[in-house]
């Protein structure tokens, strides 16, 4: 029996690092599913079957935290937090609405890939 791919949601305003997330992530045998805003992830969790999200935090419209508490009241799939926010407030307040870890930008690719690894395999078990 063939695994399923598992699809990663990538939400982040900045095109470039929705480009090189998604470039990493399908490099490393990953679906990828791409959003622009915050208000694009109900219609990408109500459509597709997400395994995962990576979230940026500030983002015009709806921002990273509201989006997280958008996904929380659907879902408990894992969240990580994308960010250049690295107060340690902001990194509580992420933890508080739920999110499952928290990768300051810029990230080293291989520790987003570990995070993200795991995160996948703690949520299968």
């Amino acid at each position: 029996m063939v695994e399923k791919k598992a699809t990663i949601l990538v939400v982040d305003d900045d095109q470039h690092i929705r480009d090189l997330i998604q470039r990493v992530l399908e490099s490393a045998d990953y679906r990828v599913i791409t959003a622009s805003s915050g208000g694009e992830i109900s219609g990408k969790l109500s459509s597709e079957e997400i395994d995962l999200v990576l979230l940026d935090i500030k983002m015009p419209g709806m921002h990273g935290f509201q989006a997280l508490e958008l996904i929380r009241e659907k879902s408990d799939i894992p969240v990580i937090m994308v960010t250049a926010m690295d107060e340690a407030t902001t990194l509580q307040h992420s933890f508080n609405l739920g999110a499952d870890d928290y990768v300051k930008k810029p990230f080293r690719t291989n520790e987003l890939l570990a995070r993200i690894h795991a995160k996948l395999r703690r949520s299968k078990e």
